[in-house]
């Protein structure tokens, strides 16, 4: 055999054997937005912790309260769960061009969350991790040109399908703390709790909120966060209690010299 004809033998089998391995290890494109993904998947883990500690049954388990009002904690984990696969019907659509919306409608999604909410505690868990992955699959997968395509949110918003991995990274990590044992804002990333900051103050504008003037100083920040409006309220406090407090969760920790005024929803 000569040189050249072993060079392409050793090509050829070389490339049968990646066909009969399969593409091999998944890897996000160059362009997706890498730490908005980080903190998606970080917040997951931190997500499936929580939700580990609690037990199947019982008022201290996934039966009981969550932080949010009306909400038990079977309801908030499916909701979060089927948020996984919501996002991947938007990542879907990226990939594909074909219109798959969120949800079908406002009310099959609340549907969804009662049927969830009902599995047993095995089939619950499995629904969280399995949806994940699935999403997971789906974000490494999207070419670099996916990444920029047009989708539209469940609020009506037309975003970039890179939101997605921004989606997913403040739903796994706010719903960890309204689990409600034992997740706190603190355990949240600082340069996540940055951008939490600055969603919660962009989503108001956006809706054209009646928000108070505020001047929100962080103590463990160099820079202040201003509302507009005339005489603004200086709030002071760490920057994962205001968070805690712009997405409406509590006021603990908090200083100001008046009281601190009722604030727009977030979403």
């Amino acid at each position: 055999m000569t040189e050249a004809t072993t060079g392409e033998y050793l090509a050829r089998a070389r490339a049968e054997l990646r066909a009969r391995q399969g593409r091999g290890a998944r890897e996000d494109a160059p362009n997706a937005p890498h730490a908005e993904l980080f903190w998606a998947r970080t917040g997951t883990a931190y997500f499936a912790r929580k939700l580990g500690e609690l037990a199947d049954a019982g008022p201290e388990g996934l039966d009981g309260p969550s932080l949010l009002p009306g909400w038990d904690r079977r309801a908030l984990t499916a909701h979060v769960g089927y948020n996984a696969r919501a996002l991947t019907r938007l990542c879907a659509w990226a990939r594909t061009g074909v219109v798959t919306p969120m949800y079908a409608t406002p009310e099959r999604r609340a549907a969804e969350i009662a049927e969830g909410a009902s599995l047993p505690a095995r089939a619950l868990r499995h629904l969280v991790a399995h949806a994940e992955v699935h999403l997971n699959v789906e974000w490494r997968d999207l070419p670099p040109a996916a990444w920029d395509a047009e989708i539209r949110t469940a609020q009506g918003r037309t975003v970039p399908a890179r939101e997605t991995a921004w989606m997913r990274a403040r739903e796994v990590w706010v719903h960890a703390v309204d689990l409600g044992n034992g997740g706190t804002f603190r355990d949240v990333p600082p340069a996540m709790l940055d951008r939490l900051a600055a969603d919660v103050l962009a989503a108001w504008r956006r809706r054209g909120e009646d928000a108070p003037a505020l001047v929100l100083a962080p103590t463990d920040r160099d820079d202040a966060l201003t509302t507009q409006g005339r005489d603004p309220l200086t709030v002071t406090g760490t920057m994962a209690d205001l968070v805690r407090w712009l997405t409406g969760r509590g006021t603990g920790g908090l200083t100001a010299p008046a009281p601190l005024p009722a604030l727009p929803r977030w979403f």
